[in-house]
């Protein structure tokens, strides 16, 4: 199976300081390697038009459902899920994160998840900023993310 992640509406390159925020120049996101913090797919900068990562996942079904795993599918206590990693890019191009969001398997519904198995394919929607526009972290819950089972990534079944 794999995981197709559509994201939109990114913070920009910049954000300033907050009470609980640093300030940070030349942001970019990317998908963190399961317990490999430093080793990203798809770097793309927090200016972009939309971002998008396709991750190669094995689906099986167990009496609880359906089972994601693969590279960049963390196995944590709590469950499964896909870290997007925020971080700063300095001039060498080395990486610094400093802010992950999380994408729960457990969000997915199992319905969704079941017909994914099936096609093959689950696709992932979220916008990439919160609501005061810095770059979006923690877990990601609906209805900040959608995901459907679909068909090579583009376009929605029916579960």
């Amino acid at each position: 199976m794999q995981i197709h992640i559509e994201a939109s509406d990114l913070p920009g390159r910049a954000c300033g300081p907050d009470t609980d925020f640093a300030s940070f120049d030349n942001i970019h996101v990317g998908v963190q390697r399961k317990d490999r913090p430093g080793e990203l797919l798809g770097l793309h900068p927090g200016d972009a038009a939309g971002a998008s990562w396709t991750l190669d996942c094995t689906a099986v079904s167990t009496p609880e459902g359906v089972e994601v795993s693969g590279p960049y599918v963390q196995n944590r206590l709590g469950g499964r899920f896909v870290y997007l990693s925020w971080g700063t890019v300095d001039g060498l191009g080395a990486f610094t994160m400093f802010r992950r969001a999380k994408l729960m398997m457990s969000d997915v519904d199992p319905e969704v998840l079941r017909a994914a198995a099936r096609t093959g394919h689950l696709t992932a929607r979220l916008r990439l900023s919160d609501d005061r526009g810095r770059p979006k972290c923690a877990r990601v819950r609906p209805p900040d993310i959608s995901w459907a089972a679909t068909q090579g990534g583009s376009g929605t079944l029916g579960a």
